[in-house]
Formats: C-alpha cells, sequence, structure tokens
C-alpha cells in the first residue's frame, strides 16, 4: 500500500494544494477523493498519467476542507460564509467530517446552548422532534416547519386548517403528520411528506370492514423492520392503534381499544425492539386516568398493563408521561414535579416506586406550566420541567446535570437525535439547539 509515500497535487480553480494521499485518504472510501484510490488504497494516476488534478471549485473553501482533512479540526476565516462552506463540502463528499468538527458525539453531561431560533408561526408550539441528520421539524397548529442540519427552514408544510398530533422523521428525506379530522369534512389521518420541499407523497388510509374511513391520527412511532404505528379514533369503531408498511403506505393491521381502556388517545407511542412489544401510554390531562400498556401484535394481545384508575389520585402521584427501559425491564413515569416513578414490567399490575427529588418545585409553579415530558437517549434519561431539562445517570438515576435557558419560557417539548438535543418553549415561539463540543484533535 503506497498511500503513506505519495504526494498529490489539486489545481483548485488556478490555485495549487500539494499534500499526502494519506490526508486525502482520510476522506473516505464514499467521498469525491474516494475514487483516487484503487481498492487497496494505492493512488492511482489521473486521466493524463499524473498526479495533479484540476477541481473547478472554491480554492478558499477547498483549503479549509483541506486543513479539516489533515487535522480534524474545522477554523472557517471570516470571509468564507458557512452556507458557501457547507456547500462545497457536499459536493466533496464531506459533509459527515464537517458535522463532526463542528460538534461531538452526544452526551447530556457535557452539552452547551449552541443557539436558539425563533420561529415564524405565532401561538405555541405543539412539538419538536430531532431529525437523524441533526436538523429538526417544529409543528405550530396546523404548520410543520423544518429545518436542515445547518438550521435552514425548508417551505413549511400546511395541512388546511387540521390541527397537526405528532411528527415523525421516516428518514433523513422524509417525515409523517399525523393531523386532526375536520368535523363535517373528514380528511384528517397521516401523510408521508418530503422534508425538502413539502410534496405530500402519499397517505396513510384506515380500512374499517372493507371501507376506508375518516379519522385522527395521533402519537406516531416505528418500528425497525419499517412499520408505522399510531394512534387513532375514528366515528365508527376505529378506535385503538393501527399499523402501516412504512415503504408502501398500506394498512397491514389494527389493534382495535379493548372496553374500559385507552388507547386510541395515546400521548405516546414508542417501540420495544428487544421484546417486539408497542408501548402505548395515555396519560392526564387527555383522559381522567392514565392507561399504560404493552401490545404485541403477533398475537393481538396486552401483554402488560397498569392504569390508576380506582386509585386515590393527588397532584404527586399524576403521571405526565411514561417511557419504556428496556435494560432494566422498567417502565419510568413522572409526575409535575418532575419526582420520576418506576414500575416493574416483569410483574402485571405492579405499583409506582416513586423517587422524590423536585420537593422544592411544589408551591413555585409558573402561571402556565409545561407538563414535563422524559427521553432516553444511550444510558442517559431526560426531564423537562419548566424552563430546564434534567439529566439523570447510574443505575440509581442520580441527577447529573441541568439544562437551562431563560429565554423563552416554559419547555413544552424537546427531542434528542443527530447528536443534537432540541427544546421548544411555549411563551415564546422560539426553540434551543443544545451540542456536545468536539473532542479536541490528537496531536
Amino acid at each position: 500500500m503506497g498511500i503513506q509515500k505519495d504526494s498529490v497535487r489539486f489545481n483548485v480553480s488556478g490555485r495549487i494544494f500539494e499534500t499526502t494521499a494519506t490526508t486525502i485518504a482520510n476522506a473516505g472510501r464514499n467521498s469525491l477523493f474516494g475514487a483516487m484510490f484503487d481498492d487497496n488504497w494505492d493512488l492511482q494516476p489521473n486521466a493524463t498519467g499524473t498526479t495533479e488534478h484540476f477541481i473547478d471549485r472554491n480554492s478558499d473553501c477547498f483549503a479549509v476542507l483541506l486543513d479539516l482533512l489533515r487535522i480534524g479540526e474545522l477554523h472557517v476565516p471570516p470571509n468564507i460564509p458557512e452556507k458557501l462552506l457547507y456547500r462545497e463540502a457536499l459536493f466533496y463528499g464531506l459533509l459527515d467530517h464537517v458535522r463532526s468538527a463542528k460538534w461531538g458525539p452526544f452526551d447530556g453531561n457535557k452539552l452547551h446552548l449552541s443557539q436558539s431560533i425563533t420561529g415564524r408561526a405565532p401561538g405555541d408550539g405543539t412539538a419538536i422532534r430531532a431529525g437523524p441528520d441533526g436538523g429538526c421539524c417544529v409543528a405550530h397548529g396546523s404548520m410543520v416547519h423544518v429545518y436542515d442540519w445547518m438550521l435552514e427552514e425548508h417551505p413549511p408544510i400546511t395541512l388546511d386548517y387540521q390541527r397537526v398530533n405528532d411528527v415523525i422523521w421516516a428518514d433523513s428525506k422524509s417525515i409523517v403528520i399525523s393531523a386532526c379530522e375536520r368535523l363535517g369534512r373528514g380528511e384528517g389521518g397521516m401523510g408521508l411528506f418530503s422534508a425538502s420541499t413539502g410534496e405530500l407523497r402519499y397517505k396513510f388510509h384506515v380500512t374499517h370492514e372493507n371501507q376506508v374511513k375518516s379519522y385522527t391520527a395521533g402519537a406516531l412511532s416505528f418500528s425497525s423492520d419499517y412499520k408505522l404505528f399510531s394512534s387513532c379514533k375514528g366515528r365508527s369503531n376505529e378506535y385503538g392503534i393501527g399499523v402501516w408498511d412504512q415503504v408502501t403506505g398500506k394498512q397491514i393491521d389494527f389493534f382495535y381499544e379493548p372496553p374500559g381502556w385507552s388507547l386510541g388517545d395515546a400521548d405516546r407511542l414508542q417501540w420495544l425492539h428487544g421484546t417486539n412489544c408497542l408501548l402505548v401510554a395515555t396519560l392526564f390531562p387527555r383522559k381522567d386516568n392514565c392507561y399504560v400498556s404493552l401490545l404485541d401484535f403477533r398475537d393481538k394481545s396486552m401483554v402488560w398493563s397498569w392504569s390508576d384508575i380506582g386509585a386515590p389520585i393527588t397532584d404527586e402521584r399524576r403521571v405526565r408521561d411514561a417511557i419504556a427501559m428496556e435494560d432494566t425491564n422498567s417502565i419510568c413515569v413522572v409526575n409535575e414535579y418532575e419526582d420520576l416513578g418506576f414500575m416493574d414490567l416483569r410483574f402485571a399490575a405492579g405499583s409506582v416506586r416513586w423517587s422524590s427529588r423536585s420537593r422544592l418545585m411544589k408551591g413555585k409553579m409558573p402561571d402556565e406550566p409545561c407538563y414535563p415530558k422524559l427521553a432516553l437517549h444511550e444510558g442517559q434519561l431526560f426531564s423537562s420541567m419548566n424552563d430546564s431539562i434534567s439529566v439523570f445517570c447510574g443505575p440509581d438515576w442520580v441527577l447529573t446535570s441541568r439544562l437551562r435557558n431563560s429565554y423563552g419560557g416554559s419547555i413544552c417539548d424537546f427531542s434528542i437525535g443527530g447528536d443534537r438535543l432540541f427544546s421548544l418553549h411555549s411563551e415564546e415561539n422560539v426553540f434551543d439547539i443544545w451540542e456536545t463540543q468536539p473532542p479536541p484533535p490528537i496531536m
């Protein structure tokens, strides 16, 4: 393998660069430079038989990207617009390198506030969802605003006054939106949209007794085998959890809501990869009581369930969110004071074991509080409370750090993905982006 000794010259719009093949190989096989090497990573001559390659691109950006390949650090001179650099990085296939240099692998205890973005839509936000590549989408009323990883906004998606209930990324290029049915007009349901253009690609229909029905779609989730799940409410008997093929958009199953239980009004769906079950949680105040269950679609059974029906309910014991934790065979819940509770999945209809952490919050709630939300990411537990997000770690879930930004009021939703945390504020139309600083280069 000769790349340790070979040198290579680039003529970029008349400006000459000379570097080693080892540096260029750092770009990876999937980059533009990957084609310059054979299968053994030996440098190949170009069409003229020389090792000088002409590229008709911006030479200033090339210099920045070449330094990134050399030392692993990104230094952008003030005379180079970031958008221009990102465009050039896309041409060379180096966007992943640029992203890795701008922020490091996600760690809830090392996050810093990168920036806050004020949206254009009036009113409270419904949801924020992190994309797989560092972008996000924000639902406001009947609109969804989509941002790429550079936080440039794409054309917004408007649903003609149908209120958006949930949004989920199918992949880096597509999102699924669930919406309310409009009285007198039907519609509602779900659709798959292009994240970049907002174009509707297809709708997900519900069929009951061989007839297509209008319905309200709610909480969303995906499984690892490309199944899409949604809570559904129809005018006939379409209450329950629908299942569709993500690729074709065809309905493939439906779990009807059993008497005395709640599935169609679910606030949260979560697919559990280890057990091939779906967590369904319907919570106060959407319902007077809370219902948490695990559904197995292979035999249409409810394999685990819990509800507070018949139990004495106080604010300290009212469940506001729930999330399954497969590694510990438990479900974590949270009340409005950010006290965490745990239920053991190995025991049916078990009680909640509460762990009080936030008694000082009592009596200090804001005028318009947002109920806490939970998230689990790579062994770290996150819980929002008022204008902050708490991070819990370890087997006993000890509070290890807290993220807070005073601008924008209480946090109504947050989401983690693409090595970023996004938090959406309720009082002002603003969302925050939290990132981990990139690790220092190894010299």
